[in-house]
């Protein structure tokens, strides 16, 4: 190949390892660096929101639209399991591991008796694009642009709103927020929601790539928790980044040795880090500012 068409197949493939490493992490992201709640029932909620996706779409709607609707369905499901059993469990990390875990089998056994062990798919949309000798999913590169929008979004959403100033000062000093009369209950269950809706808008991104089964959520919560971990806390000044970092090794290794060195180079990535920065990336910079 030319250096072009070099040049441009390392830059796809970092783009699709960064792409999926946001959009996979990025719920769990808000819901563990905002509100502590290790969540091992994250690919549960991208499964609901690839399944409402598909069905949606099915039904004749487009596919943008049953994106959306797979999000929110997503989203109001974390709602009501906020409501019903993590409510109870804020500043009890165990506890919460262990009722996400279940809800998690809860979910993947009630899906696989309810519709089956596969749900037909849609297909990828939107073709290919053709540089050199090799072709591309254009959809990928959809999807590219799609993680670095909701970043932008995200921010300005934690940034520039009221929401925002108000979640984060529920996060940083809870009794303090609740002195001044905001609804601490309210904001968690927001931001609890929110990120169940991002974890139903990866699914629905992604459910055209893929095929539909109750355990599809395995395929995104390695990368998920390696992510965060590796980022810490702070979804923009360590998810983001540890995102862009983890997806270098990911896309190089696998050029080199194939998918499975990708995913053992994660692996050894998150132990290092766990080692040397066991804050994250995110407690290094916030560190260094300090």
């Amino acid at each position: 190949m030319d250096f072009f068409s070099t040049a441009f197949a390392i830059i796809y493939q970092f783009g699709d390892a960064f792409a999926f490493l946001v959009l996979s992490a990025a719920g769990l992201a808000v819901i563990f660096g905002m509100m502590g709640v290790i969540n091992l029932a994250h690919g549960e909620f991208i499964m609901c929101g690839a399944y409402v996706t598909v069905a949606v779409a099915r039904m004749g709607v487009p596919l943008p639209l049953a994106i959306v609707a797979g999000s929110i369905a997503a989203g109001l499901v974390g709602l009501v399991i906020e409501r019903l059993v993590i409510r109870h469990l804020y500043h009890r990390p165990l506890d919460s591991i262990v009722a996400t875990w279940g809800i998690s089998l809860i979910a993947t056994q009630g899906v696989l008796i309810v519709l089956g062990s596969t749900m037909q798919g849609i297909g990828t949309p939107l073709g290919s694009v053709q540089v050199g000798a090799l072709s591309y999913s254009t959809y990928r590169i959809v999807l590219m642009a799609a993680a670095v929008l909701i970043l932008l979004v995200l921010w300005l959403l934690f940034y520039r709103t009221r929401y925002g100033v108000i979640a984060r000062a529920t996060i940083a000093a809870p009794q303090m927020a609740r002195a001044l009369g905001v609804d601490t209950r309210r904001v968690y269950a927001l931001t609890f929601a929110l990120g169940a809706a991002l974890a139903g808008l990866a699914g629905g991104l992604y459910a055209p790539t893929m095929t539909l089964v109750p355990t599809m959520g395995a395929t995104f919560i390695v990368e998920s928790f390696v992510t965060v971990v590796v980022g810490g806390a702070d979804i923009f000044l360590g998810a983001a980044p540890a995102a862009a970092i983890l997806g270098v090794i990911r896309a190089g290794l696998t050029a080199w040795q194939g998918q499975f060195f990708g995913q053992i180079g994660l692996l050894v990535a998150v132990i290092l880090v766990i080692r040397v920065l066991p804050n994250g990336l995110s407690g290094l910079i916030l560190g260094n500012r300090r």
